[in-house]
């Protein structure tokens, strides 16, 4: 059965990674656009720690730990996110379902492999600027796409309570804007449309070790380093004379020209330092850093002066509770309860202001009766931005939800 919602889903999510329009930040006009991967729902939920040797959960962030899966592990998680934006004189609500990730892990005794797909960053604004004279120019800006990336990963055990890891992600995507400039009044118009088509290879490399402190007690720790990577862009330009109607739609079109270039986008380098403390299947909390180097993202269609980039930072603090993890006649006391805080420097800067998100998370795992899978939801309450400088300030909610199913495959038949 597994197999089968296994193939499913990953058809699916094939397709609607492609087609979904992930994002509707301002904010993603710059880069690669809004990079949404967080991590898997659990660790999510935890404000992204994550440094426990998991059995039953894929990690994401940590190539290592594949090898602490006991069950072949399939995971898939979603978001609904409702966002308010506001600068200092109005406010606009939108609204994205997505879908945020898809794995497999697959233990082989000491040795452990996963492999998924994740839809990694995605475009999608619209803004309009509008002359305050009464026939003056106009803009309005659209944007769509973003990056994938479809990884493969490898981890051993080398002592019980000690894993290492590798991954090879390949990234690939297409980003398209477009600049329509008009004159109210007027009919006749110009365009851009501008589209990149991305396509790159990175590594990460990882590690999680275990120690016993006390008889119950276990000091956990996670390390993981993302190695700089480079993103190439083939990007076309073409610009246009367009006719408009009063609703913005393009009814001719008369090429002018069109320019193709290519460029290449370096993407930071990435360490992951966590560290927690806690009663295995009972109670954990923990502390994460992450530190990012400064990235080369600017490419030909959103390289503005008032735009720069650099070094990133994010701290986690989190932990999880679970009542009674064997009892049999209380459903609520084996529910795993999620909790954790967050503050991170994006690396984006914009009008001289550094671009913040922090943001709180809560969460529930919720066991599934006869089995191992589990049903994971999470909550998180945010902010990034600032209406300092002619900026936006960025208000969230996003409620995940999250699938982890577990099955034993590749067991030897005993009976023809």
């Amino acid at each position: 059965m597994i197999r089968k919602i296994i193939t499913s889903f990953c058809l699916l999510l094939s397709l609607l990674s492609f087609a979904q329009e992930g994002t509707s930040s301002p904010y993603s006009f710059y880069g690669i656009g809004d990079v949404r991967f967080k991590g898997t729902i659990e660790s999510r939920s935890m404000a992204g720690v994550q440094v426990e040797q998991d059995s039953i959960h894929i990690n994401l962030d940590n190539p290592a730990s594949y090898s602490n899966l006991k069950l072949t592990t399939f995971t898939v998680g979603g978001t609904y996110n409702q966002t308010t934006l506001k600068n200092t004189t109005a406010s606009e609500r939108a609204k994205r379902t997505t879908f945020d990730y898809l794995a497999v892990g697959l233990p082989m005794g000491k040795l452990g492999v996963g492999f998924g797909l994740i839809p990694y960053s995605s475009v999608g604004f619209k803004i309009t600027n509008t002359s305050d004279v009464a026939d003056g120019q106009n803009t309005r800006d659209f944007g769509t796409g973003g990056v994938n990336k479809a990884f493969f990963a490898a981890s051993y055990k080398i002592l019980p309570n000690f894993s290492i890891g590798a991954n090879v992600d390949y990234n690939f995507g297409r980003i398209e804007t477009t600049n329509l400039q008009y004159i109210n009044g007027v009919v006749l118009g110009s365009r851009e449309l501008n589209r990149a088509d991305l396509s790159g290879v990175n590594f990460n490399f990882g590690a999680l070790y275990q120690a016993k402190l006390t008889k119950k007690l276990s000091l956990y720790s996670s390390l993981s380093y993302r190695l700089e990577s480079k993103l190439a862009s083939d990007n076309t330009r073409n610009r246009d004379v367009v006719s408009l109607t009063s609703d913005f739609d393009v009814t001719s079109v008369e090429a002018l020209d069109e320019e193709k270039d290519s460029e290449n986008l370096t993407l930071p380098s990435e360490l992951r330092i966590g560290l927690g403390i806690g009663e295995s299947k009972k109670w954990l909390i923990g502390a994460q850093i992450i530190s990012a180097s400064q990235g080369d993202l600017a490419n030909t269609y959103n390289n503005l002066p008032n735009v720069s980039y650099e070094k990133a930072m994010k701290y986690s603090l989190g932990g999880y509770f679970i009542p009674n993890y064997s009892s049999f006649s209380n459903y609520a006391k084996r529910i795993v309860y999620r909790a954790g805080i967050r503050y991170e420097e994006t690396g984006l800067v914009v009008n001289s202001q550094s671009i913040k998100d922090q943001g709180l998370s809560l969460g529930v795992g919720l066991p599934i009766t006869g089995s191992f899978s589990n049903i994971n939801l999470g909550f998180e309450f945010g902010k990034r931005g600032t209406t300092s400088a002619s900026l936006i300030q960025e208000n969230y909610v996003k409620l995940s939800v999250g699938l982890s199913f577990n099955d034993r495959w590749f067991v030897k038949r005993k009976f023809d």
